[in-house]
């Protein structure tokens, strides 16, 4: 049986694979709260250690994990690093995340 959209299963197969690496990063709540931090936009690793209360080494381990996976990008001034979303894809998902259960409800409502 022949579907009459044009389907290219095995670029399926590709985006599959590509989207469940995004969800194996994400399925981690360390990584998850630093990218959901990073959504507000670039921090340094004090900033990010203050606010989302993750500690060292932890902290650093998870930064190399998203570093690895080209998550975030780096940027260095003087002895800082700061940290911001570079994948779009992650981006995309997180401001989804962040509507869908970090929004006040006033936003919710108008989300749905």
């Amino acid at each position: 049986m022949t579907s009459t959209a044009n389907i290219d299963i095995e670029q399926l197969r590709q985006a599959a694979g590509q989207v469940c690496g995004l969800l194996k990063v994400l399925a981690n709540p360390d990584r998850l709260l630093l990218l959901c931090q990073m959504t507000q936009g670039e921090y340094c690793v004090g900033e990010l250690e203050e606010t989302t209360g993750i500690r060292q080494p932890t902290l650093s381990q998870q930064l190399t994990v998203l570093r690895d996976e080209d998550m975030v990008a780096t940027r260095r001034e003087g002895k800082q690093i700061y940290y911001r979303i570079a994948s779009q894809e992650a981006l995309a998902v997180m401001t989804v995340l962040h509507a869908l259960y970090c929004a006040p409800e006033q936003e919710k409502e108008q989300a749905s």
